[in-house]
């Protein structure tokens, strides 16, 4: 079960890497999980300072119909 999670956690790390930033909608449809599960992952990359939230926002006039999980946008960040 370890060997499992370090091998999605290295997964996860390479996707973020390649595509710079991803919507968690997106993240849990990719690696075919729950939105909740893949933010228990990036979690880890969080607390080592590899990652960080930034909110996504809904348009002003009320109009739109977003789910939680596609206003939350995660982005990997360089080591500088």
């Amino acid at each position: 079960m370890e060997t499992e999670r370090t091998m999605i956690l290295t997964e996860l790390k390479s996707y973020l890497v390649e595509n710079k930033r991803a919507v968690l909608k997106d993240l849990a449809h990719h690696f075919e999980t729950t939105p909740d599960a893949v933010k228990g992952m990036l979690e880890h990359w969080i607390r080592k300072g590899k990652v960080r939230r930034l909110e996504g926002s809904l348009c002003n006039k009320g109009c739109c119909k977003a789910e939680p999980a596609q206003l939350e946008i995660y982005e990997w960040v360089e080591s500088k």
